[in-house]
């Protein structure tokens, strides 16, 4: 038995990974295995998993999560080692199987080693404690001590390859000290005692200049952000440096580093892959195929021998495996293999598992474009959206610079042809690639050295075994000629099968002979878009059989859902398209669900199998009318519009330029009830890819006015959220919709969406020609509040290249105009930023001034979004002028209000503020528990503004200094509201 926490959670035993792959499980696994050999209370897991806010059902889900690890542990004779004793449990791990104990013990073994001046000895054992390492601590849990945990666990791999460094250097290994830990100085460039040991590696193997540059770029970025000086012992390693006093080396030198160590931001490794599948069956010759792709393994997967050398091939390029059918490829269990195998073989790839769904074959045509599918994987690799290149070349380099090196594995599922699936490809043979397709992408095979791997209909033996498996053996041996006839009915294909065996299971006391009778008596003539050739292979029989086996309400809805532009959809939604309150189409998508026609990933979302949403589609245009077809697409874009504009409404309450007015909803459309804050963050983040594809079918359909509408609402949440490619491409249908209809607001409110984005992005250019049209369409609208909006746009621009003077004339216009309006939430925001931008020019004065004025504004408007705001510049403004304690004092009022109001990310904004004014007062303590809020927070939230607070922790997580006398550095253009422009980012 082997345990392990670092890296994944997981138990390996006889070489299987046991089945504890959800993450709340491997919580509790983590909580116990941290605790081993003693007992652990319920009480103390419920307080680690939920902190102060566990759900009343919390014992329960323990206790399932328990009953699940015994389980697991039960099927390899194990479960005693897990008892529950005295309202606890007690997991039992015998001698040094569990890793972290491993670990421990060898780098004790080291220290004394090392003390007893036998250094090559301590130098062997920490290099095999730190082998041990698969990852980021406690990868793959999820739970309130899990980010502290994993943090303490990581500090203690970054001491040990320090202490290595050390030795090793003493050694004058200097060309393996520099090479192991370039990486590290990468990941952690203000972690002063590594960047001291490269320093001395780095002169030691003769690059002194490399060296001096790496100092001099180390103490830019201390003093830059923040505000202190390098510490004594990087000091005095650069002082080494400069005389010559280095380990001279053994060993040949590393590659030069570049001239600047780029921050690459830290995080627990992706784990994307899909959920295991439930009934997956037979597929023996293609595992075995897949198998021989992976490096040898004497054990093999699960028994499988492997073949040796490198996989993919003996020089290890080109490490795509392509799955695809000879024929009936549609339904015919790709994704399931790769899912399945991918899981078998996840372990082999600690650095992490991406998953993107390609949409090669969906019938809007609007495959994922590789960009998109980049952005994500990015995403997931922790690269902030400010970090991540505008054009696709760029991204793809940047996608193999992070993989180069690194064990990832990368399933690209259901990819439309070679090149859509090129640019996602790693460089490094460390990684590998699944891709599965419709098509045989030759192209990818031939060019790249792609592994073919033919998936077939399942053979009649395995489609039996499937059948008995979903039926249980019982029914499914009563009647085995109704069961063969289904089994060649449905011709070998696996969703073929699972619709016939959900058919079943619903109506326990049909005999299979009348399913069997009812799949001869079926039409097979409706698919035409699936046409195989071979009528063996044609899934319309098992289709349509199953659509006429619904009731009339259920198969109206199924037919237009064929409608929605996907990927999912919400029963709210539903109900608007079918035009029927919620209570009715409840039963509804039930039955459809047991029926597998649908899907519920998560609790009231639905999809819809692509094959399912294609003969969907087919009979909606067949039996519905063009004018019910264009009424159920208008009910479902008024759903999501007035649900937009509601949520939008939600999260900024006060927020400049938005449309005034919606058309009212159709009869039908269900609106529901918006209740917070905290909904529309849900909301947002459940549906911004729906509401995205909203937006084209709008503009597709002519429904150009709800287009630039949705496009207008989703502008607050796509920008906080960082999505700014998405918001461009939003804006840009918009724009173009709103042109078709001569409708000059709408024009007007495209222009700033794609101003905000060209900003973010970087093209300043692009942003000013955007904002300069902005000026124009509101003055031929005689709209001057519209303009005042526009200026302070402008003003952000400019505050963003550097040009605080001319933002602060921009500001000036806008404030003059709202105040020629009266429009005061206007000019309480343009008040806050003139106070911040005063501040950075070093007018304290005019600074305190205009900030006051805006806080009296804010709560005369009611305002408290805008008065925390104002409170956080106030907060900038005290710590510039050095009283230090004042702006801990202001930040704190801000801190109040945005936890009021359930803002989540400007509270960790203020808290990340906070730490800055606590550290430079002098109260270190009090600063790192600011940080490390701000960070739990940001990593809640996915966001990449993670990565700030995580440096200040790693700096000072040293022995304390005296503090420097400069207070830390607010920088222009970081994404928050109170730093770019206090009052909000852009009008």
């Amino acid at each position: 038995m082997r345990w392990s926490v670092l890296g994944p959670v997981q138990v390996t035993a006889r070489g299987r990974i046991l089945a504890i792959d959800r993450p709340q499980q491997r919580a509790v696994l983590a909580l116990l295995l941290l605790d081993a050999d003693r007992l652990v209370p319920a009480r103390q897991l419920v307080a680690a998993l939920w902190a102060d806010d566990p759900p009343a059902t919390a014992r329960t889900q323990v206790q399932v999560c328990v009953s699940r690890i015994r389980a697991a542990l039960r099927a390899e004779g194990a479960a005693d080692l897990l008892v529950t004793q005295g309202g606890g449990y007690r997991l039992t791990v015998r001698g040094t199987e569990l890793d972290l104990a491993e670990f421990t013990a060898a780098v004790e073994q080291a220290r004394a080693e090392e003390a007893a001046g036998r250094p090559a000895e301590a130098a062997r054992l920490l290099r095999a404690g730190l082998a041990l390492w698969r990852g980021p601590a406690l990868a793959g849990a999820a739970g309130a001590f899990v980010a502290t945990a994993a943090a303490g666990l990581d500090e203690q791999r970054l001491a040990a390859h320090e202490r290595l460094a050390a030795v090793e250097l003493g050694l004058g290994r200097c060309a393996g000290v520099a090479h192991a830990l370039r990486p590290l100085v990468t990941a952690h460039p203000l972690r002063e005692p590594l960047v001291a040991r490269y320093l001395l590696a780095l002169a030691g193997c003769g690059q002194q200049a490399a060296a001096l540059r790496l100092y001099a770029e180390t103490r830019r970025q201390l003093v830059d952000e923040l505000g202190v000086e390098p510490g004594a012992e990087l000091a005095e390693a650069h002082l080494r440096v400069l005389r010559g006093q280095v380990p001279p080396a053994t060993g040949p030198a590393p590659p030069v580093p570049a001239e600047t160590v780029p921050s690459q931001p830290a995080g627990p490794p992706p784990a994307q892959l899909p959920g295991e599948p439930a009934w997956f069956t037979g597929r023996t010759a293609a595992l075995r195929e897949l198998n021989d792709l992976l490096p040898g393994d004497p054990a093999g997967e699960n028994g499988t021998t492997m073949r040796t050398g490198d996989a993919g091939g003996g020089d290890g390029a080109g490490r795509a495996v392509v799955i695809s059918a000879i024929a009936g490829t549609a339904g015919v269990g790709k994704t399931t293999l790769a899912v399945h195998w991918a899981h078998r073989i996840a372990h082999r790839y600690p650095d992490g598992q991406l998953y993107v769904n390609l949409r090669g074959f969906d019938l809007d045509g609007r495959a994922v474009p590789p960009a998109e599918a980049l952005r994500g994987f990015l995403a997931a690799l922790h690269v902030p959206p400010q970090r991540v290149p505008t054009d696709l070349p760029g991204q793809s380099a940047l996608f193999r610079s992070l993989l180069a090196g690194r064990r990832v594995l990368v399933l690209l599922d259901n990819a439309r042809d070679d090149e859509q699936v090129r640019p996602l490809l790693p460089g490094s043979p460390d990684s590998l690639v699944v891709v599965t397709s419709r098509n045989r992408l030759t192209g990818l095979v031939v060019r790249d050295g792609a592994r073919p791997v033919t998936l077939d209909l399942l053979a009649p033996a395995e489609s039996r075994e499937l059948l008995g498996r979903r039926l249980g053996r019982g029914r499914a041996g009563t009647e085995p000629v109704a069961l063969n006839e289904i089994v060649r009915r449905c011709a070998g294909l696996p969703l073929a099968l699972a619709i016939v065996a959900a058919r079943a299971v619903g109506q326990p006391d049909v005999p299979l002979a009348a399913l069997a009778a009812e799949l001869r008596k079926t039409n097979a003539d409706r698919l035409a878009a699936l046409e195989t050739g071979d009528p063996a292979t044609d899934a319309r029989a098992v289709f349509s059989w199953s659509y006429r086996a619904l009731d009339a309400g259920s198969a109206r809805l199924f037919r237009l859902l064929g409608l929605h532009p996907g990927p999912d959809v919400a029963r709210p939604a539903v109900a608007s398209l079918a035009g029927l309150p919620p209570s009715r189409v409840g039963p509804l998508l039930v039955g459809l669900t047991r029926a597998n026609l649908l899907t519920e990933r998560v609790p009231g979302r639905y999809a819809m199998h692509d094959l399912l949403r294609a003969y969907a589609s087919e009979l909606c245009h067949e039996a519905d009318p063009e004018a019910e077809r264009a009424a159920a697409r208008g009910r479902l874009l008024d759903h999501y519009l007035h649900a937009t504009h509601a949520a939008d409404h939600l999260l900024d309450p006060y927020r400049l330029a938005r449309p005034t007015t919606l058309p009212a909803p159709d009869s039908g459309v269900t609106v529901g009830d918006r209740p917070d804050h905290a909904w529309a963050t849900g909301w947002f983040t459940a549906e911004h890819h729906v509401l995205l594809a909203a937006v084209e079918q709008a503009a597709g359909t002519g429904l150009d006015r709800h287009a630039w509408m949705l496009a207008a609402a989703l502008t607050t949440y796509l920008d906080r959220r960082g999505h700014w490619p998405e918001l461009a491409a939003a804006h840009r249908t918009a724009l173009a919709a709103a042109r078709r209809r001569g409708d000059l607001a709408g024009q007007a409110l495209a222009h700033r969406g794609l101003a905000i984005a060209c900003t973010w992005l970087g093209d300043h250019r692009g942003a000013h020609l955007h904002y300069g049209r902005d000026l124009e369409l509101y003055r031929e609208l005689g709209d001057d509040t519209g303009r005042a909006h526009t200026h302070l746009g402008v003003s952000w621009v400019l505050a963003r290249q550097g040009r605080h003077r001319a933002a602060l004339d921009e500001t000036q216009r806008a404030l003059d105009l709202y105040r020629a309006a009266g429009y005061r939430v206007g000019q309480a925001k343009a008040l806050n930023n003139l106070g911040w931008l005063h501040a950075r020019l070093g007018e304290p004065g005019p600074a305190l001034r205009c900030c006051q004025a805006a806080l009296r504004l804010h709560e005369e408007n009611g305002d408290r979004h805008g008065a925390a705001l104002t409170w956080d510049s106030l907060g900038y403004v005290h710590h510039g002028r050095g009283d230090h304690g004042q702006a801990a004092d202001c930040y704190r009022r801000a801190l109040a209000l945005h936890r009021e109001l359930g803002d989540r990310y400007d509270e960790a904004e203020v808290l990340d503020n906070l730490g800055d004014a606590e550290r430079a007062a002098g109260d270190l303590a009090a600063a790192r528990r600011a940080w490390r809020a701000a960070s739990a927070i940001f990593d809640e939230l996915r966001h990449p503004d993670a990565d700030r607070p995580r440096g200040k922790l790693a700096a000072t997580a040293g022995p304390p200094r005296p503090q420097s006398c400069r207070p830390a550095p607010h920088v222009v253009g970081q994404t928050t509201p109170g730093h770019a422009a206090p009052a909000e980012r852009h009008p």
